[in-house]
């Protein structure tokens, strides 16, 4: 499936995605990874946050977190999650919606030795989306954990992925006069063929 310019080019929208990222990540100056991610919370009320996507695979996206965070209970409670990536600077984003899975397995635990020590800690210290006194007991906690964890902590119990599962995806480039160019893909779950269409902009 191709636009104007090619830059739709392919059937797989995850490979798109990933190849959208790449090219991001030479112009963005910040988080060229960051998304828009939106859960609803029990009584049905919307909510949205930025955080990091950490991978693109061949059928869903993945982040981490707390999992006693809001976004987590959330995420529990509704089995959906849906999502949007922007980049300024190409004129570009990616919509998607869908099923929710936790990952706590082997792919956690090397994700999250991959990161700096600190952050490992600092996974440990923080009860996030928790009140908090002060800062400075947030860093007497930081220092209470480094103390009984040492320079090389497991991963927590309570720290992990999310894999998000695609139902939609939709991919839209800005266009001259605001015709943008739209493309979405859809299925009616994540067993199913895709089915594609341009939409209006």
């Amino acid at each position: 499936m191709t636009d104007r310019s090619g830059i739709f080019a392919g059937e797989d929208p995850f490979e798109i995605a990933r190849h959208w990222l790449t090219e991001a990540e030479k112009v963005e100056p910040n988080d060229p990874n960051a998304i828009a991610l939106a859960t609803v919370d029990a009584n049905g009320l919307p909510n949205a946050r930025m955080v990091l996507l950490k991978d693109i695979e061949s059928d869903a996206f993945v982040f981490y977190t707390n999992f006693e965070s809001a976004k987590a209970r959330e995420l529990d409670s509704s089995g959906t999650a849906a999502f949007v990536m922007h980049w300024k600077s190409l004129r570009r984003q990616v919509r998607v919606r869908g099923i929710v899975s936790r990952e706590d397995g082997e792919q956690a635990d090397v994700y999250y030795k991959s990161r700096s020590l600190k952050s490992r800690l600092g996974a440990w210290a923080s009860k996030q989306s928790q009140p908090l006194s002060s800062r400075g007991a947030l860093m007497a906690k930081v220092a209470k954990v480094t103390a009984e964890k040492g320079l090389n902590p497991d991963r927590p119990p309570f720290w992990g992925g999310f894999r998000i599962q695609p139902v939609e995806i939709e991919f839209w480039a800005d266009g001259p006069a605001r015709l943008h160019d739209r493309f979405r893909w859809t299925r009616n779950d994540p067993e199913s063929p895709w089915k594609t269409s341009r939409l209006s902009p």
